[in-house]
C-alpha cells in the first residue's frame, strides 16, 4: 500500500472510523502558566511527572496540572458531496460521505474513486471535532489550521463543561496553525517550553479528543527532531511515537515539566491510521505565527525568490565544497530580490546574518521568519570561495505554478552519458524563459543512474548554459568524469550530480 504523511483530521464518529479504518492525528498540551518565549538556553525544569515504584513515569500529576487548559473544538462546515447523476448514489445522504472521500475510501459514485458517476449535490452541513489549548487567560486558543478550515461555526468546550462560540482570528496553512478567541477571562493557560532544546528519547505527553473522546491522555517519547516532510517548507517537525488519532488534531504535546513543546498535527501511515509515528509543530514556530495572527490577522514572511535543493556528497564535490552543507540555488526568479542582489544558479547559501544554513530545509524557515523589506546578509559559495551578498527581502506570496510541458520530437544522442534527447525549439525555450536546452527522451547508463528522466530539460553543465546539442557535447567532453547538470523538471529546477566512472 502507498505510504503517506497524512494531515490529522476531524473525527466525526468513533464507530464509523473503526469500520472504515480512516484516522488522523492531533495532540495535546496544557499547563496553568503564561505562554512565554523560551530562553536561548533552557534552564533545567523540575518534572511534574512522578515515578512509580518500578521507576516508570507517572503522568497523573502532570495531567492534573495542565489538563484544564486543553480544550475540545467542535466545528460546523458546509461541504459539497458528489452525487450520482441519476440520484441513485447510496451514499449521497450519508453524513460521513465527504469524510470518507477525503481519505480515499472507495465509495460507489465517488468521482475518481471507483464510482464513475458525475454530478454534484448541494452543499450540506457537516460536524467535526478537534483539539486545542488555551495560551492566555483572556481566551486565546491555538489549534491546527485544518481543524477550522472552512468552518462556519466553531465551539470551544472546556474540561469544566463550559462552552464558548469562538472567533477564528486567523489561520496559516503553511504551518497549519490557527488562532481562536473566546469571550472569557481568568482561564487556565499553558506555559511554553523549549522545543529546540528538547532531547530525542525524552518522555512526552499528548492530550486531546481522539474520536471525540475528550480529555484523553497518551504518552511516548520524542523519536526525532527537525523532520522535514514533503510540501512542508516552514516546519521542522518533532517526531514522536505518542498515539495520535482523529480528533487529537491541534492538541498540545507536553514535556514532563508540564510545558507545551508542540502542536500535534500529522501522522505517517500506510493505512491512514496511527502506526507509531506522529509529528508535532514546534511551539516556537507556532508562537511566532500566533503573534502575527493576533496582531495583524495574517502572517507575513520574507522572500528571496529562489528555487533551492539540498547537496549530497557528489554535488558538494562538484561545487568544490568539503562537505554537503547549505542550500544550492537551482533557479533565480526574474525580478526577485535574489536576482536584484546578483544571486545566480549554482550559488550555495551557507548562512543568513551569521546563522548557519546546515541544509536546504533551513533556508526557507530562516528567511520566512524575517520581515519583508529587511536587509539580510547572505554568505554564499561561488566559484569555490565564499562571499557576502546583501539582499532586501520581498514578501512571500501565494505559490505560482511555473510548470512548462515541452513538445516532444525525436533527435539527438549522447552515448557517453547514456542520453537520448533533442534541442528545445525557440518557442519551447521562450516558454521556459531560457536561451536553450536539451529535452531528455531516454536515459540509460550514467544518465539513468544519476536520476535523469524522460521529459527533463537539461539547461546547463557545470554552470555553463546549453544552447544546442553540439555545444552540449563539447561541454560534456570537457567536463571530465564528474560534473553537475542543471535540470528543469516540471516547475522546478534542480542540480543533478553525474559520475561517468
Amino acid at each position: 500500500m502507498k505510504t503517506a504523511v497524512v494531515r490529522s483530521s476531524l473525527a466525526f464518529s468513533a464507530i464509523v472510523l473503526a469500520l472504515t479504518g480512516c484516522l488522523q492525528e492531533g495532540g495535546a498540551i496544557s499547563p496553568s502558566h503564561a505562554v512565554s518565549t523560551p530562553p536561548a538556553v533552557a534552564p533545567a525544569a523540575p518534572s511534574v511527572a512522578a515515578a512509580n515504584r518500578y521507576g516508570l513515569p507517572d503522568f497523573s500529576g502532570l495531567v492534573e496540572q495542565v489538563g484544564p487548559a486543553v480544550v475540545n473544538i467542535s466545528v460546523t462546515q458546509k461541504v459539497t458531496r458528489g452525487g450520482g447523476a441519476s440520484g441513485d448514489d447510496p451514499f449521497a445522504d450519508d453524513p460521513f460521505y465527504d469524510f470518507l472521500r477525503r481519505f480515499g475510501v472507495p465509495v460507489p459514485g465517488m468521482p475518481g474513486n471507483g464510482g464513475g458517476r458525475g454530478g454534484r449535490a448541494p452543499e450540506q452541513i457537516q460536524q467535526g471535532v478537534g483539539s486545542g489549548f488555551i495560551v492566555s487567560a483572556d481566551g486565546y486558543v491555538l489549534t491546527n489550521a485544518h481543524v477550522v478550515d472552512g468552518a462556519t461555526e466553531v465551539t470551544v468546550r472546556l474540561t469544566d463543561k463550559r462552552e464558548f462560540k469562538a472567533k477564528v482570528v486567523g489561520t496559516d496553512k503553511r504551518t497549519d496553525v490557527a488562532l481562536l478567541k473566546i469571550d472569557a477571562s481568568g482561564l487556565p493557560f499553558v506555559k511554553a517550553g523549549d522545543a529546540e532544546h528538547s532531547k530525542v528519547g525524552e518522555w512526552v505527553v499528548a492530550m486531546g479528543s481522539p474520536f471525540g473522546f475528550e480529555n484523553t491522555v497518551t504518552a511516548g517519547i520524542i523519536s526525532a527532531k527537525a523532520r522535514r516532510l514533503p510540501d512542508e517548507t516552514y516546519v521542522p517537525f518533532i517526531q514522536t511515537d505518542v498515539a495520535i488519532n482523529p480528533g487529537n488534531s491541534g492538541g498540545p504535546l507536553f514535556n514532563l515539566a508540564g510545558e507545551v513543546i508542540g502542536i500535534n498535527s500529522q501522522i505517517y501511515s500506510r493505512s491512514g491510521g496511527f502506526m507509531g509515528i506522529s509529528f508535532a509543530i514546534p511551539i516556537d514556530v507556532a508562537l511566532k505565527v500566533k503573534d502575527q495572527l493576533q496582531k495583524f490577522g495574517k502572517v507575513s514572511r520574507g522572500r528571496l525568490g529562489v528555487a533551492i535543493q539540498g547537496l549530497d556528497a557528489d554535488l558538494a564535490q562538484n561545487f568544490g565544497l568539503d562537505k554537503p552543507a547549505g542550500a544550492l540555488v537551482a533557479n533565480v526568479e526574474a525580478g526577485s530580490p535574489a536576482e536584484k542582489a546578483g544571486l545566480q544558479a549554482g550559488d550555495v547559501v551557507l548562512g543568513v546574518n551569521g546563522q548557519k544554513v546546515d541544509s536546504s530545509a533551513d533556508l526557507p524557515r530562516i528567511i520566512g521568519e524575517l520581515k519583508p523589506g529587511s536587509v539580510v546578509r547572505l554568505s554564499i559559495w561561488r566559484d569555490r570561495k565564499t562571499r557576502d551578498v546583501n539582499v532586501t527581502l520581498g514578501e512571500q506570496a501565494a505559490e505560482r505554478n511555473l510548470a512548462a510541458t515541452p513538445e516532444r520530437k525525436a533527435e539527438g544522442t549522447s552515448s557517453k552519458l547514456g542520453l537520448t534527447g533533442r534541442a528545445l525549439s525557440a518557442q519551447e525555450a521562450s516558454r521556459l524563459g531560457v536561451p536553450g536546452g536539451l529535452l531528455v527522451e531516454g536515459a540509460t547508463g550514467p544518465a539513468a543512474k544519476a536520476g535523469l528522466q524522460n521529459g527533463d530539460v537539461i539547461l546547463g553543465i557545470n554552470n555553463q548554459p546549453i544552447t544546442g546539442i553540439e555545444q552540449f557535447r563539447k561541454l560534456l567532453d570537457a567536463a571530465g568524469n564528474r560534473f553537475a547538470l542543471l535540470v528543469q523538471r516540471g516547475g522546478s529546477r534542480i542540480f543533478v550530480a553525474v559520475r561517468l566512472s
